[in-house]
């Protein structure tokens, strides 16, 4: 089965030919943007995914389901694809290949607290998992209003 080797925050991800870039990546801790009247800014943020995939596990389809959840369980999205590598020519008969992804969109934390992104691959008989934690914070002395109308943003705005 292959296996999720690492799940990392950025402020921006993305994944072309093969290889995972990273804006502002590494951090533990976010400030989510208030405007002055009160409302709920947008964050940009990227999720970089990196998996192993075993020689005799190529060309194969492996289910994958990236979510993030505030600390009490609460979801706030959850994005779902596949996964499959080939064995390009000239690789190493036996050897792992990685297959890197990226989502990146924007997205307005509604409340302050612990966060968790779970990146899961694989079927319900087995799979590999990795979880990364991160904590939201608001402006001190700030108590934010709803959150602001988006004209297509929004949790909803990821791409995998």
């Amino acid at each position: 089965m292959p296996q999720i080797e690492y799940v990392t925050l950025a402020h921006h991800a993305e994944a072309i030919n093969g290889l995972l870039y990273l804006q502002g990546s590494g951090w533990t801790d976010l400030e989510q943007p208030v405007d002055a009247d009160g409302t709920l800014g947008m964050l940009h943020l990227g999720i970089g995914v990196s998996i192993t995939i075993g020689w005799n596990e190529t060309n194969r389809s492996y289910p994958l389901t990236i979510s993030v959840e505030h600390e009490d369980g609460e979801q706030l999205f959850t994005v779902e694809g596949t996964v499959e590598a080939g064995r390009p020519a000239g690789a190493t008969p036996g050897a792992d290949m990685r297959s890197v992804l990226a989502v990146s969109g924007e997205v307005q934390f509604g409340r302050p607290g612990g966060y968790v992104v779970r990146a899961f691959i694989g079927d319900s008989d087995g799979g590999s998992a990795r979880n990364v934690s991160f904590r939201v914070h608001y402006p001190q002395g700030i108590v934010p209003g709803p959150p602001a109308a988006s004209s297509g943003g929004g949790p909803g705005d990821f791409s995998l």
